[in-house]
C-alpha cells in the first residue's frame, strides 16, 4: 500500500523491466561474441588451408620447373649444331662405321610427312623422332649401336636402304670444290666465289629501298607499288650480277620473299637471317648454310 502511495511500485516494475532487458542484451552480447569467435576460428582455418594450398602450388611449380629443365637438358644432350671441322669429325665417324652385309641403314627423309615405311621399320619406336628431325639423313644399324639424324645443307633425292656402310656424300654437308654463294635481300646483294671453304672472290652492293610511307604526297597503294618496283629492279640487278659470274654450282640464301626468284638457277635456296654490311652478312649466311644439326633419336 505504502509503495503504491509513494509510487515506488511502478519504479520497482521499471527496474525489473530494465534488468530483464539488460539480461537480454547480455545474452545477445554473449551470442555475438560466440559468433565472432566462431568466425575468427573459421577465418583462421581458411587462412591455414589457403597457406597449405599456396605451399602445394609452389611445390608443384618447382617440380614442373625441374622437370622442364631436365627435359631441356636431355634435348640439349641429344641435339647439337655442328660447324666447320666438327662436321668433318662426325662425317669421319660415320664413314668409318662398317658392318656385315646389310647391317647399317641409311635414308634421306625429305619431310615430316614423308617418312617411308622402310624408315619406320628400321627405327621402330624412334621413327617419330626421325620425322621430327626431317628433312634429314637418318642412320641406324641392326644392333642398335648407331642412331643419328643429320640435317643436310645440300640435300640429295630421297632414298632408303640397308648396306655394309653409311651411304652419304661429303658434298651434301661440307663446301667442296668450286661453288658460288649469293646472299639476296630486298635491299642488299653479296656474292662469294669459293674453292672449298676458301673464298676466292667477292662482289656486293646495297640498294636504296623506301622503308615507310609518309602521310602526304601519294597514297599507300602507290607507295607499295613503288616499293615493289624498287625490289623488282634490285632482284634484276642481283640476277645480272650472278649471270656475269655464271657459276656451275650456285647456292642462293637470304629473304624468303625474294630467293624464290632464283629457284630454277640455284642448286639450293635457303632463307637465312643475315644482317649487316654485304661482306659480313655473306659470312653469316655461309655459316648458316653449312651448319648441320645432329639429333640422336
Amino acid at each position: 500500500m505504502l509503495d503504491r502511495l509513494l509510487g515506488r511500485e511502478s519504479l520497482k516494475e521499471r527496474v525489473a523491466e530494465l534488468e530483464e532487458a539488460k539480461r537480454h542484451l547480455e545474452r545477445q552480447l554473449d551470442a555475438e561474441e560466440e559468433r565472432r569467435a566462431e568466425a575468427t576460428t573459421a577465418r583462421q582455418r581458411a587462412e591455414e588451408r589457403e597457406n597449405r594450398l599456396e605451399d602445394r602450388v609452389a611445390e608443384l611449380e618447382d617440380r614442373v620447373e625441374r622437370l622442364q629443365s631436365a627435359d631441356a637438358g636431355a634435348a640439349d644432350r641429344d641435339a647439337e649444331r655442328l660447324h666447320g671441322h666438327r662436321v668433318g669429325e662426325i662425317l669421319d665417324r660415320l664413314a668409318a662405321f662398317e658392318t656385315a652385309r646389310e647391317g647399317v641403314f641409311t635414308a634421306y627423309v625429305a619431310g615430316e610427312h614423308d617418312v617411308p615405311d622402310a624408315v619406320r621399320a628400321a627405327f621402330g619406336d624412334r621413327s617419330e623422332a626421325v620425322a621430327g628431325a626431317a628433312p634429314c639423313l637418318a642412320v641406324t644399324d641392326d644392333a642398335g649401336l648407331l642412331s643419328a639424324c643429320l640435317s643436310v645443307p645440300v640435300p640429295p633425292e630421297p632414298f632408303a636402304g640397308w648396306d655394309d656402310s653409311v651411304q652419304f656424300d661429303r658434298s651434301w654437308f661440307e663446301p667442296t670444290g668450286e661453288h658460288t654463294v649469293a646472299l639476296v635481300r630486298s635491299d642488299l646483294f653479296a656474292l662469294g666465289e669459293y674453292d672449298g671453304r676458301e673464298r676466292t672472290a667477292f662482289h656486293g652492293f646495297d640498294s636504296e629501298l623506301k622503308s615507310q610511307h609518309s602521310k602526304g604526297g601519294f597514297s599507300q597503294s602507290r607507295f607499295e607499288r613503288l616499293r615493289d618496283q624498287q625490289i623488282a629492279n634490285h632482284v634484276e640487278r642481283c640476277r645480272a650480277a650472278i649471270e656475269e659470274v655464271d657459276p656451275e654450282r650456285l647456292y642462293v640464301l637470304g629473304e624468303g620473299s625474294v630467293i624464290h626468284e632464283f629457284d630454277e638457277r640455284a642448286a639450293v635456296t635457303k632463307a637465312v637471317d643475315a644482317t649487316g654490311e654485304p661482306e659480313d652478312a655473306l659470312a653469316d649466311a655461309v655459316r648458316s648454310l653449312w651448319t648441320v644439326r645432329l639429333v640422336v633419336p
